[in-house]
Order: structure tokens, then sequence, then C-alpha cells
């Protein structure tokens, strides 16, 4: 179960600028069905690159 904070991984290309393989962090999980969640990527530097709202059909989480 991905929960806030959570480092998750894309699965596919979710625009054109966040890439399959990117890593995002999960700042807000939405109880809904199926549950929603808002994912920030960002850059080397720390600048955002996107923050979207997707779903378990986007992302995994992420496992060292």
């Amino acid at each position: 179960m991905i929960q806030e904070y959570d480092v998750v991984i894309t699965i596919k290309d979710v625009n054109d600028k966040v890439l399959k393989g990117m890593k995002g962090a999960v700042l807000i999980v939405h109880n809904v069905n199926p549950p929603k969640y808002e994912v920030e990527f960002v850059n080397e530097d720390g600048f955002t690159i996107d923050l979207l709202t997707l779903t378990e059909d986007d992302i995994a989480k992420w496992t060292a």
C-alpha cells in the first residue's frame, strides 16, 4: 500500500516531463476508490519538475 511520504517510481510515461522510471514523493493520498496520489517529481537541484495526481496504474512503491 502506498502512503504519504513514500518514494514511488513511474511504471510508464506519464507526460512529456515525467517519464517511465522517474522517482517521486507522495505528498497526499486521496482516499477515493481507486486511491489517487499527489506526487512531486524534482530534478537533481531540488526544483520541481511536475506535481501530478496519479493512480496505481501510473506508479509503484520504490524499494532500494
